[in-house]
């Protein structure tokens, strides 16, 4: 089974909560995709299926894009751990010049490409891990990566690097940082129990001011 396939047999077109402008591949019953994913599927080397899932850091980043678009409007964009793509469709749909959309996960970067066209969106994918790269970006989105310690601090020392814009969407993960950051908005998401401890979550927008 291709990675489309799969996408397209385990998944439904849904408009995230709050982001009703955007339509993308989800998983409408969660426990059973990643049960598949673990188990059944483990075989094909199938990675769990973090983009078959609208985040709670990246529903709000995406909102906040939408109703800000000259944050990225006639920007070059990069939208790094993209997932499904909500963020990377919502800066091309605020006006970005152009959107690159990063994934280590082969299906993530098929989903994204599934899901920019039935937005109607131009979303370049690169499978590439770009943190410590170097690109012609003018602001890095960053949606929900500040799960895992080793991964946080990477990225955060490549950002702080870079010396560029970056915009953090965060439900209050673990390894956030707690300073070098300035909020820019608040959303109360709604999620599933399935993925967090609590039916909705309060997030942030986050502007990245400082190094870490």
């Amino acid at each position: 089974m291709t990675p489309e396939e799969f996408i397209r047999t385990n998944a439904a077109l849904i408009a995230p909560p709050l982001v009703p402008e955007v339509k993308l591949y989800l998983a409408i019953e969660v426990l059973p995709l990643w049960r598949a994913t673990e188990d059944e599927l483990a075989e094909m080397g199938v990675p769990p299926p973090y983009w078959a899932f609208a985040w709670a850091g990246g529903q709000a980043l995406a909102r906040y894009l939408l109703d800000n678009p000259e944050v990225v409007r006639g920007r070059r964009v990069l939208d790094i751990g993209s997932g499904s793509g909500l963020v990377a469709l919502a800066a091309h749909k605020a006006g970005a010049a152009s959107v690159q959309a990063a994934d280590i996960d082969a299906f993530a970067c098929t989903a994204i490409q599934l899901n920019a066209a039935v937005n109607g969106c131009a979303i370049a994918t690169t499978q590439d891990d770009v943190i410590g790269a170097h690109g012609d970006w003018d602001i890095i989105l960053v949606g929900d990566l500040f799960y895992e310690r080793p991964l946080a601090e990477r990225l955060l020392a490549w950002l702080a690097a870079m010396g560029k814009p970056a915009l953090l969407g965060d439900p209050g993960r673990s390894y956030f940082p707690k300073t070098g950051v300035v909020k820019l908005a608040s959303y109360t998401v709604p999620t599933s129990r399935d993925l967090e401890d609590r039916e909705s979550r309060e997030t942030g927008v986050y502007r990245l001011v400082a190094p870490q």
